[in-house]
């Protein structure tokens, strides 16, 4: 268990939305694991998505097609308990602790939209479905998440993708959106591929940013007085440590194409996001510049 089972997350504004299957596929600026995807796309077909996987503010949108969706609020969503028991409102529940979180460590933070979705929805930023995955959207500061994701990192990467590996992953995506905000983004623009590239540093930082969040998640308490969540344990902070070491491109592309092309990495290794998730989890924000290094 993560969440405390007393812990008050009703006042979470997440909402859940469904709708029909598209053919477009995540682009016009997106940033995040979901991106992944779109790696296994490519080294299977061997066509070339890597355009789509831009870091930086680009607000074009992806053709849409399909029908509309219907939103609402995460149902049955109120206790610490229910984010225990469902994977939907676990995703939901940790908004509540993020958004305090960052709120404290950034002037004037402004809180990102979160969606979570059922099947596939339209964005900005291309469909947001399962087959893209997890993503941030900068053009409407918004955090797009299919729950059933997790199955699909835990059946096709690997990972053991528990409680806190889920956390990291939400945690992840609320790092891009401290990177809109504070201007990151804008001064690191997309500038290509490679290990030492700005997508590979944006995602690292993300990286970091959810390790320092984990390791003082503890602390953030609801309206009540009550800690919104446990402290992770051991074994919880190695779950999400194999989780972002799933996620890295080199382990990636040898799962799907039996080789390793660093010039093509646009997230970083496996050794990068374990060390930078480590590094954030053990000495804070402090030390999250991923683009002050020579090689992050």
């Amino acid at each position: 268990m993560t969440f405390n089972p007393d812990a008050d997350v009703s006042d979470n504004k997440v909402q859940r939305r469904s709708g029909g299957r598209t053919a477009a596929i995540a682009g016009g600026g997106v940033v995040g694991l979901g991106a992944v995807v779109v790696l296994l796309i490519s080294a299977f077909t061997g066509v070339d998505l890597s355009g789509l996987l831009g870091g930086g503010t680009d607000t074009s949108q992806s053709q849409q097609q399909g029908s509309g969706s219907s939103e609402g609020s995460v149902q049955s969503c109120n206790t610490g308990t229910d984010a225990n028991n469902s994977v939907d409102c676990r995703v939901a529940a940790v908004s509540l602790v993020l958004n305090d979180y960052w709120a404290k460590h950034v002037k004037g933070y402004v809180e990102p939209g979160q969606v979570n979705v059922d099947g596939s929805t339209p964005t900005p930023c291309g469909t947001a479905s399962n087959d893209v995955g997890p993503f941030y959207c900068p053009s409407d500061q918004t955090v797009y998440i299919d729950p059933t994701f997790f199955q699909l990192l835990h059946q096709q990467f690997g990972a053991e993708a528990g409680d806190l590996a889920q956390v990291y992953v939400v945690a992840h995506e609320y790092g891009h959106h401290i990177q809109n905000i504070t201007g990151t983004m804008s001064k690191y623009p997309n500038n290509g591929t490679g290990p030492t590239s700005n997508g590979v540093r944006t995602e690292l930082q993300a990286d970091c940013y959810a390790g320092a969040f984990i390791a003082d998640m503890a602390s953030q308490k609801d309206k009540n007085g009550v800690a919104y969540m446990k402290a992770p344990t051991d074994a919880q902070i190695k779950d999400a440590l194999n989780a972002a070491a799933a996620v890295g491109d080199d382990h990636i592309q040898q799962q799907s194409a039996g080789y390793t092309n660093p010039e093509s990495w646009t997230h970083g290794s496996s050794k990068q996001r374990d060390y930078w998730f480590a590094n954030g989890y053990k000495n804070g924000l402090g030390q999250c510049d991923t683009f002050s290094v020579a090689t992050p």
